[in-house]
C-alpha cells in the first residue's frame, strides 16, 4: 500500500492552511462552491494507480553500474510521479499516479549523471531530470511511447557550494542545491542571490536555470538566467562546459541552449552565478492607485526612467478586492501595489525617496509599511491556500504571459475574457484576478489567478479553459510563458511562437546532443 495524501499536496504538511470564514463565504456567494468533493484518497493499491515498475533486469543492472543509488520502491516512485500544477494534484487526489517513473536514480556527481544518461540511451529509457519537482506546466510528464521505461534523475545529492569568488562576486554551486540552502550557504559569506520565486522553498538552482525562473524581486536582482555566468551540463553526447567570462564575442552563446531547456538537451549539474552583498536594509510598503491603468502607467515610468525598486508588483481591482475581503490591505477602491527596496542603507533611502516622488506624481496614495510586511510574510503561502481551496470544492490555478507595454491592456482583457467564457460555458463562472510582478523597459508580465467551482470533470474543465487562454495569448501577440516554462502543456503554442524554422532548429540541437532522444521526450521540443 502507498499513501497518496502527501503526494497530492504542496510542500510541508505542517504548513497547511485552513480557509478563513470570509473565503468560504466568498466561494459560496460569488462562485456557488458549496459541496466539497471527496477527500483526497488516503491510500491506494499500487495496482490501481501506481503501475508496477516495468524495468527489465539488464536495464536495471546498467543503471546500478552507473549510479550507486537506484530505487524502484513505490514510495520513491510516487514522490517523483508528477509536478505541482492543479491538474497534477487533481489526478493524484484520485489515486492516479500513472506518471510515476519506473526507477529513481540519485547520482552523486557529474560523472555519474553522464553514466546514467548513457545507460538510458543504451536501453531506451526516458530520462527525466528532477530538481524540486515544482513544474506547473507538465515538465515531469514525458512521452512514454517508444521507450522501455522512464527514469527520474534526481539531483538531490548534487548539493554543494563548490566555491565563492569574492573579488568577482560569483559563486559556483552544484545544481541540486535547493534555494533556501543556497541562501544559507551564501549568508556565511555576506552574499545573496536575491532569487525568491513562489517555488523558492523547494526548487533547486538547476531547476531555476532549466526553466528561466523569475523571482519576486526580479526588478532589483534580475531573472535567474541573467545571473548565470557559467554552467556545466551532462548530455548523452558528452559534457558541455560553458561560460569563461562575463561577456564574450566568441560566437553564439551556447549557455542559452541549456537555459530554459527543461532537461530536453542536457542535465545541468553545475552553475556559476552572479551574487551580491546581502542587503543591510529592507523596506516594503503598499500604495493604492485609482485604477489598474493608472498603476501600469506608474510601473512603466519606473521601469523606463527609474528609479527601479527591488520589488514592484501591481494587483488589479479584482485581486485587490479579494485580498481586502479575505484579510488583506483595504485600499477602499482601486488597486494595490507593493513596492520594496533592498540594499545598502543609503541606497535604499535614496531610491525610496525618489520612487515615492514618482508614485505621488502618478496619483498613488501611500498605505504605509503594513501591506508590504504582510506581503513579504505570506509570499510563499499561495500554493498551500490552493490545497485548501481544492479541498473546499473550488478549482484554482494560475497562468502567466508577458508582452510589450502597448499591448498589455488588450492582452489582459483578451485572456480574462477567454477564461470567463470557457468556464461560464461549463456552468462554473470564474473569478479572474491579475497582477504585474515583473517589469522591463519595454514591457511586463501578466499573472492570472483563476478560481471557480469544480465541475464534474475538473481536469477537463481546466484544460479547456487553459486552451482558450493560450489561444488568446497567441492571438494577442504575447509569449506563451514568461517564467513557468513550456513543458508539455504549452507545447503547441510554443511551436506557433517560434515558427517552423525555429522548430527545425530545436530538433537539430536535440539530435546533436541527444541522438537517441532519451532526455525528457515530449517536453519543450515540438
Amino acid at each position: 500500500m502507498v499513501d497518496f495524501r502527501a503526494a497530492a499536496r504542496w510542500g510541508d504538511p505542517a504548513d497547511a492552511v485552513a480557509l478563513p470564514a470570509a473565503v468560504r463565504s466568498l466561494l459560496a456567494t460569488a462562485l456557488g462552491v458549496r459541496t466539497p468533493p471527496p477527500a483526497p484518497t488516503p491510500a491506494a493499491d499500487p495496482a490501481a494507480g501506481l503501475p508496477v515498475s516495468g524495468l527489465g533486469q539488464p536495464a536495471l543492472a546498467a543503471l546500478r553500474d552507473a549510479c550507486g543509488d537506484v530505487r524502484t520502491d513505490d514510495a520513491a516512485r510516487l514522490t517523483h510521479a508528477a509536478g505541482r500544477s492543479t491538474v497534477d494534484l487533481l489526478r493524484l487526489r484520485t489515486g492516479d499516479a500513472s506518471g510515476a517513473p519506473d526507477a529513481v536514480v540519485r547520482p552523486a556527481d557529474h560523472h555519474e549523471v553522464v553514466a546514467v544518461l548513457r545507460a538510458c540511451a543504451a536501453h531506451s529509457l526516458a530520462a527525466v531530470p528532477f530538481g524540486g519537482g515544482t513544474s506547473v506546466v507538465g515538465g515531469l510528464r514525458p512521452r512514454r511511447n517508444g521507450y522501455a521505461g522512464v527514469v527520474a534523475v534526481d539531483l538531490a545529492r548534487l548539493d554543494r557550494l563548490i566555491g565563492v569568488d569574492p573579488v568577482s562576486r560569483t559563486a559556483t554551486f552544484q545544481a541540486g542545491v535547493r534555494a533556501p540552502r543556497a541562501e544559507e550557504l551564501l549568508a556565511g559569506h555576506g552574499l545573496t542571490l536575491g532569487h525568491f520565486p513562489q517555488s523558492y522553498e523547494f526548487a533547486t538552482l538547476g531547476g531555476f536555470a532549466a526553466t528561466r525562473s523569475s523571482g519576486q524581486a526580479s526588478a532589483g536582482y534580475g531573472r535567474f538566467d541573467q545571473l548565470v555566468l557559467g554552467l556545466r551540463a551532462a548530455t548523452p553526447a558528452g559534457t558541455l562546459d560553458l561560460g569563461r567570462a562575463p561577456a564574450s564575442a566568441a560566437g553564439p552563446d551556447l549557455r542559452q541552449l541549456l537555459l530554459g531547456s527543461e532537461g530536453a538537451f542536457g542535465v545541468i549539474t553545475e552553475l556559476t552565478l552572479q551574487v551580491r552583498p546581502a542587503p543591510a536594509d529592507r523596506r516594503y510598503a503598499g500604495w493604492a492607485f485609482p485604477s489598474f491603468g493608472d498603476g501600469v502607467d506608474a510601473l512603466r515610468a519606473l521601469a523606463q526612467d527609474g528609479p527601479l525598486p527591488t520589488v514592484l508588483r501591481l494587483s488589479d481591482e479584482t485581486e485587490t478586492a479579494v485580498g481586502a475581503a479575505t484579510g488583506g490591505p483595504d485600499t477602499g477602491v482601486g488597486c494595490l501595489a507593493i513596492v520594496g527596496f533592498e540594499g545598502a542603507v543609503a541606497d535604499v533611502s535614496a531610491r525610496r525617496a525618489a520612487t515615492e516622488s514618482v508614485l505621488r506624481e502618478r496619483g498613488a496614495t501611500p498605505l504605509g509599511a503594513d501591506p508590504g510586511i504582510a506581503w513579504e510574510r505570506d509570499r510563499f503561502r499561495a500554493p498551500y491556500l490552493r490545497d485548501a481551496l481544492l479541498d473546499a470544492g473550488a478549482i484554482v490555478e494560475t497562468l502567466e504571459t508577458a508582452t510589450f507595454w502597448r499591448r498589455l491592456p488588450d492582452t489582459r482583457a483578451a485572456v480574462a475574457a477567454a477564461l470567463v467564457a470557457s468556464l461560464s460555458k461549463a456552468g462554473t463562472p470564474p473569478l479572474v484576478m491579475c497582477h504585474v510582478s515583473h517589469v522591463y523597459p519595454s514591457g511586463a508580465s501578466l499573472y492570472f489567478t483563476v478560481v471557480a467551482a469544480q465541475a464534474g470533470d475538473p481536469v477537463g474543465q481546466w484544460e479547456t479553459a487553459k486552451a482558450a487562454a493560450g489561444d488568446a495569448i497567441v492571438a494577442a501577440g504575447a509569449t506563451i510563458s514568461h517564467h513557468h516554462g513550456v513543458g508539455r502543456d504549452h507545447l503547441r503554442w510554443y511551436a506557433d511562437e517560434i515558427g517552423p524554422a525555429g522548430v527545425l532548429a530545436l530538433r537539430a540541437v536535440k539530435r546533436a546532443l541527444d541522438p537517441d532522444g532519451v532526455l525528457n521526450p515530449g517536453i519543450l521540443v515540438p
